[in-house]
């Protein structure tokens, strides 16, 4: 086997397991891609993909990486969480991969909700409701994420197929 042809399905591998990446918190996704997106364009000797093209890849990758803190900032802030629930938003999804597909959705929501009744304290119904509403605001944040992290993978895959074959 040539060894380019190795490297352009090491470089589909990447972007496969990076697109699933953007859905599953424990894989890097959009970095996957782009390393992914690197390789194939290294594999061809830069010849398809210019430095434009990868710059701009570049930049949606580390947009990625804001997209993602913001989002979940903003959806948990928005509902008043403390800084206890932002830390057991990600512990709850740590803990959740161990749990599979329901425990990613879960592990965020639970692991806020927790992190917001040790913040306060308040075991009353009041406080169990916003201890909720930071549950489901942060795991609206995290939702949001995922679907702008997903819009940037697909207009990478758009800016690279466009840069290699045009």
């Amino acid at each position: 086997m040539d060894l380019s042809a190795l490297f352009y399905v090491l470089a589909a591998l990447l972007v496969l397991v990076g697109l699933a990446g953007v859905v599953l918190p424990a894989l890097p996704g959009v970095p996957l891609m782009f390393a992914g997106m690197l390789l194939a364009a290294w594999a061809d000797g830069f010849e398809r993909i210019g430095v434009w093209s990868l710059v701009t890849l570049g930049v949606l990758t580390a947009v990625s990486f804001v997209v993602d803190f913001w989002a979940t900032a903003v959806g948990a802030k928005r509902v008043g969480a403390s800084r206890l629930a932002l830390v057991g938003t990600i512990v709850g999804t740590f803990v959740g991969l161990f749990f599979g597909l329901p425990g990613l959705f879960a592990g965020p929501f639970v692991g806020a909700v927790i992190g917001e009744l040790i913040s306060r304290r308040d075991l009353r119904p009041g406080g169990l409701g916003q201890a909720t509403r930071v549950g489901v605001g942060t795991w609206i944040g995290i939702a949001i994420g995922v679907a702008l992290k997903l819009a940037l993978a697909v207009l990478m895959l758009a800016v690279f197929a466009f840069a290699w074959w045009w």
